[in-house]
């Protein structure tokens, strides 16, 4: 009980008795009862406090919930207390993650009865997942500053931080086919104008439609679709390994790449794709259906929020990471062996496509040699031997430009797809 005593308590605790050891030494009573006085006091307090039934609530409000690296959280507190006895000073703290800033401390001097204090911070988290805020704590003392209690008052609350996404304008040339007859039709549009989904001329159909660049070519004759099937999708993989990259914090490299990842997912689906993301080792993170709501952008951010780096050195694939899609690929560092790997399982005639990060750029402080600020041009060329677009990309580069780079490449036939950024 006597733990609850403060400085203050403690120190007028110490002088009773003191006086109460004199008064017996030197034979005073007026002493005597001063020194009991002095010691009943915090004892009595003590005693008061514990017997009472002052009751301090709280709540604590998110605004919002979910929100994106970098924007700012606005925390609001309501405090109050009930009971008949009057409360001393009260001071709170808010625990925070040190990631999210300070924690956030208030010191309410008078704590009015059934009447809500209300108290505000803000905060503006930098790293994306799951946050915790809280647990609330007070401390509670009485009005003399004798005795303090300490009081967890609201629970921790969950803050859903997903990364930062940028508004992405164009698409990939042909962008969201598959494999299919429609799929190769539309791949078959002649250069510089327009995507359209094509097939054979049937009995009944309106003249009007008939689409005579892809009837010259096919030597048959070929009418244009009024309404499009639904597009094979795009299929967007994520090279999240811890090796790949480098740079910490929010400005690493696998921070960017993650970012841009689920600005191309958004961009996509919006446009009416299904898309796919999955890691480097092929595991599905999300599945967005085509023509899907805005409540299907929760899908793939939620689960880049909580992507974590892996630690296998290199890409490790069974099969085709897109499942016959056409693939958008963000890439680290990649090896020989890793490309390899990437390109083996790739059907011919579906598009891959690749945003090769210069990983060696988002080593602050590091002077990189001419050797390792080489290896990205390198990794480049042999992905584009391989038929893949490539892009390379660093921090200087935002993610608009390294899409529209992306989609200027999409536009050359495989044997033509040169070094994205040049």
């Amino acid at each position: 009980m006597l733990s609850g005593l403060t400085t203050r308590g403690r120190c007028l605790l110490a002088a009773g008795i003191a006086a109460a050891l004199c008064a017996w030494v030197l034979n005073e009573r007026d002493l005597l009862r001063v020194a009991v006085f002095v010691i009943a006091l915090p004892l009595l307090v003590v005693v008061f406090l514990s017997a009472s039934r002052v009751r301090i609530g709280a709540t604590r409000t998110l605004t919002p919930h979910r929100v994106p690296a970098g924007d700012e959280v606005d925390v609001r507190l309501d405090l109050w207390r009930t009971g008949v006895l009057p409360a001393g000073e009260v001071l709170l703290e808010d625990r925070v993650a040190y990631s999210l800033g300070t924690r956030p401390r208030f010191i309410v001097e008078r704590l009015p009865q059934h009447h809500r204090v209300p108290l505000h911070y803000t905060m503006r988290p930098a790293l994306r997942g799951f946050h915790q805020i809280g647990p609330l704590r007070a401390k509670v003392t009485d009005p003399f500053g004798i005795c303090e209690f300490e009081r967890e008052l609201v629970k921790p609350s969950r803050l859903m931080v997903v990364p930062r996404t940028e508004p992405l304008t164009g698409m990939l040339s042909g962008s969201g086919v598959g494999a299919g007859d429609e799929g190769a039709a539309r791949r078959g549009t002649g250069p510089g104008e327009p995507d359209a989904v094509v097939r054979q001329y049937r009995q009944g159909d309106d003249l009007r439609m008939v689409h005579w660049p892809s009837t010259a070519r096919r030597d048959e004759l070929m009418v244009r679709l009024e309404q499009q099937p639904g597009h094979g999708g795009t299929t967007v993989l994520l090279d999240r390994r811890a090796a790949a990259h480098h740079g910490t914090g929010p400005g690493a490299s696998i921070e960017w790449a993650i970012s841009f990842a689920a600005s191309v997912c958004l961009h996509l689906r919006r446009a009416g794709h299904r898309v796919r993301l999955v890691t480097e080792h092929g595991q599905l993170l999300a599945d967005i259906p085509a023509d899907s709501g805005a409540a299907y952008d929760d899908l793939a951010l939620d689960a880049l929020a909580m992507v974590q780096p892996g630690h296998q050195r290199d890409i490790t694939l069974g099969g085709d990471p897109a499942a016959g899609q056409e693939l958008v690929a963000v890439l680290g560092s990649v090896s020989n062996q890793a490309i390899n790997e990437l390109s083996r399982f790739r059907p011919r005639g579906i598009r891959s496509m690749a945003v090769l990060l210069d990983t060696a750029a988002w080593s602050a402080g590091v002077s990189a040699s001419a050797e390792r600020a080489g290896a990205a041009r390198e990794s480049a060329r042999l992905l584009e031997a391989a038929g893949w677009g490539v892009v390379v990309a660093d921090p200087a580069a935002s993610w608009q430009q390294v899409w529209s780079r992306l989609c200027r490449a999409s536009m050359r036939r495989p044997t033509e797809a040169g070094y994205g950024s040049r």
